[in-house]
């Protein structure tokens, strides 16, 4: 299994982990690709990573196939990372390898359009926007103090003084990766468009009450191809879903979700028992 974490998340993020040991338990092997300057280590080229950048997963996803050979291979997306998984798959259609029997987004920022706006008023400018732009600002410096010419790309000033993503992505994104302004970026990142093309089984899980994705953000599973299932539930958050009794004992449910759906896209004998893990066991394929 193939993870994609969400902006301004890593390996180490609690989503990442809890997915990971999701697919230990069930004998599978499992990666987590970390985007640009997000390992805990900041990237040596220019270019960081954005919600519609799906060079890196292309070339990660080919060197695992072509490393192993017959490998069986689900990837997870959550948030911004399932934007790339999804605008991915759409963009590849018929493309995709083979070896990628399916793929699951969570609560996916499908129409950056909205999404944006939703991040940079209110509640979610004060608490999302203000945290994830904390360490996207700390990166910018560090890469202008490592790059001097980044000074004469982006708008530097401006991108250490933004408070919105609105201003960040006029200052960074936009020049950075070659769009118009950050409204161009949007529109050009974003996942909806490539929906009707995506050829591969793929589960899109969304909450309804999300606040960073509102609801005119999430496209109509009528529009969807045969491929592509909705579960658009009326509770979850941003990568919530969770169930049990809180704050006693509780599991998030759509990384089961996501797991049992993998699960059913591949034959029993490529399954290895539950406890293959603590003898080192390998699944069949």
């Amino acid at each position: 299994m193939l993870v994609l974490h969400g902006l301004e998340g890593s390996s180490r993020s609690h989503y990442a982990v809890g997915l990971m040991r999701q697919a230990i338990a069930r004998g599978w092997r499992a990666v987590t690709l970390n985007f640009r300057s997000c390992s805990g280590e900041l990237n040596l080229l220019r270019p960081f990573y954005h919600s519609g950048y799906t060079e890196d997963l292309d070339e990660v996803l080919r060197m695992l196939v072509v490393r192993e050979p017959g490998l069986r291979l689900g990837a997870v997306g959550v948030s911004l990372g399932g934007n790339v998984l999804l605008k991915w798959l759409g963009e590849r259609e018929a493309g995709v390898p083979t070896e990628l029997v399916g793929a699951v987004a969570i609560s996916v920022p499908f129409d950056l359009t909205p999404c944006t706006r939703a991040l940079d008023r209110g509640f979610c400018r004060r608490v999302y926007a203000a945290n994830f732009l904390r360490t996207m600002r700390a990166k910018v410096r560090l890469k202008a103090d490592r790059d001097p010419g980044l000074h004469g790309v982006v708008d530097l000033a401006l991108a250490l003084r933004a408070r919105t993503f609105a201003e960040y992505d006029r200052a960074v994104t936009a020049p950075l990766y070659g769009f118009v302004d950050e409204r161009d970026y949007w529109t050009r990142a974003s996942s909806r468009p490539y929906l009707s093309r995506i050829r591969r089984p793929t589960l899109l899980v969304n909450a309804l009450d999300d606040p960073i994705v509102p609801p005119e953000a999430l496209p109509d599973p009528a529009t969807l191809p045969p491929s592509v299932r909705a579960e658009f539930l009326p509770q979850g958050g941003h990568v919530g879903f969770i169930e049990g009794f809180w704050p006693w004992r509780f599991e998030s449910w759509v990384e089961r979700r996501a797991l049992d759906f993998l699960a059913s896209l591949v034959p029993p004998e490529c399954h290895a028992p539950r406890g293959g893990q603590a003898s080192g066991a390998r699944p069949i394929c």
